[in-house]
């Protein structure tokens, strides 16, 4: 009678559990596949903003301007590309070569370097929050294999370009323009949207109106893989 009771009881549980898996499955693709065509409404990162807003009784204003990829200045896709992903237009969403450089420095004791692709921070930023934790990592990897096979590349990077925080409470390159430069998204220099770049590993602590030497270090580096990468004709590839 108790084995009875027992496989019956992991019955519904395996039922229960395979229904949440399919239901979250056709959900997350229906949900990617909306914002492949729409523009996404916020993203999770916003949302943190507002709640930490709230819980240190410091509401935190939301500043953001949706613009369409043509819109968007060819020195800031560049520029970000340069600084974050330089092989954006050849991976299919995992860059396996700065993987392995991040393994070996792991190994080697060495500072810890960053291998996250643009299209795995679009995938954090719009539908996950804030977090190190294995099982918010494996829904990352869920969420940028989506995006990766539904949306083009200049689509994940126009999203990025539009969620991307740039200040606390400062989201999207329009708006981090009009912030720091009192400039349009779609007219950024090449030092200017180098500069925004520079500020993304911290934006929230660091200045592109005043780059302090690390952030002018930074830019320079910047500008010089933007040469590198053969100037705007790279975003060709995309």
């Amino acid at each position: 009678m108790l084995n009875r009771a027992l496989r019956h009881y992991l019955r519904l549980v395996w039922r229960f559990v395979w229904r949440g898996a399919l239901a979250f499955v056709v959900f997350s693709v229906a949900l990617v596949l909306l914002f492949s065509v729409v523009p996404p409404p916020g993203s999770m990162v916003m949302v943190e903003r507002k709640v930490q807003g709230l819980f240190q009784g410091e509401p935190i204003t939301i500043t953001r301007q949706w613009r369409s990829f043509d819109e968007l200045s060819s020195n800031a896709k560049l520029a970000v590309i340069a600084a974050e992903d330089q092989r954006f237009p050849y991976h299919r969403g995992f860059d396996l070569v700065e993987l392995k450089r991040a393994w070996q420095a792991s190994q080697d004791g060495s500072r810890l370097r960053g291998a996250s692709t643009l299209s795995q921070q679009t995938a954090k930023n719009v539908f996950l929050w804030s977090g190190r934790s294995w099982f918010r990592k494996g829904l990352e990897a869920w969420f940028t294999l989506l995006i990766e096979t539904f949306w083009s590349k200049s689509r994940i990077l126009e999203v990025y370009l539009n969620v991307a925080e740039w200040d606390t409470g400062v989201f999207g390159l329009e708006a981090a323009a009009q912030h720091y430069f009192g400039a349009s998204g779609s007219a950024l220099t090449e030092r200017q949207a180098s500069l925004l770049a520079a500020i993304l590993p911290s934006p929230r602590t660091r200045s592109a109106a005043r780059p302090d030497a690390q952030v002018e270090r930074r830019s320079q580096w910047v500008r010089q893989q933007m040469r590198n990468l053969g100037g705007v004709g790279y975003l060709q590839r995309l």
